[in-house]
């Protein structure tokens, strides 16, 4: 697992280092009939690149928080965040992935969301960085990194036009 470097009172992660770990931890949790699907945005970029790398056949899944989340109302519906289920949700075995696992409420709203589609046999966990101050009793079953980040900092992946990833860490 690679570690956030910290150097100059500032976090410096690599993001593209973590997206091969994140790689090799998806393959290593995958089964034959294992689906993925990513939550917009940040999970939605690493499920369209890890389906590349995979070669998995169809299209990314992307599955959208907006309808479930409970600050709807202080948030409003992004134009992008539409999910799109490539598979039938019934019985299957679902890998969801995020950029970063923080309170847990947005994994919370993206299971409320899933089950508007059927009934999984399995739904896991996989997160570029699991930042810690959870809310909710959530936890990923793999995590390319664990960092602790004050409440008062957010940590969102960001990619290039080249679709290479960086994470921008910003007061909050």
């Amino acid at each position: 697992m690679n570690d956030p470097v910290a150097g100059a009172g500032s976090l410096v992660l690599d993001a593209e280092a973590l997206y091969r770990e994140l790689l090799r931890g998806v393959r290593s949790l995958m089964g034959a009939s294992t689906r993925l699907a990513g939550i917009t945005s940040g999970g939605a970029w690493l499920v369209e690149r890890l389906h590349k790398d995979l070669n998995l056949p169809g299209s990314p899944s992307v599955l959208s928080s907006v309808l479930h989340r409970d600050d709807f109302a202080q948030r409003g519906m992004a134009s992008s965040a539409q999910t799109s289920i490539d598979f039938d949700v019934n019985g299957a075995d679902i890998l969801v992935l995020d950029d970063v696992l923080y309170t847990g409420r947005t994994i919370r709203a993206v299971l409320n969301e899933l089950y508007d589609y059927g009934r999984p046999g399995c739904v896991r966990l996989a997160v570029l960085v699991d930042r810690g101050g959870r809310e909710l009793p959530i936890q990923a079953d793999f995590a390319a990194a664990r960092i602790a980040l004050p409440p008062t900092q957010s940590l969102a992946l960001a990619r290039d036009d080249n679709g290479i990833f960086h994470f921008r860490i910003q007061e909050a």
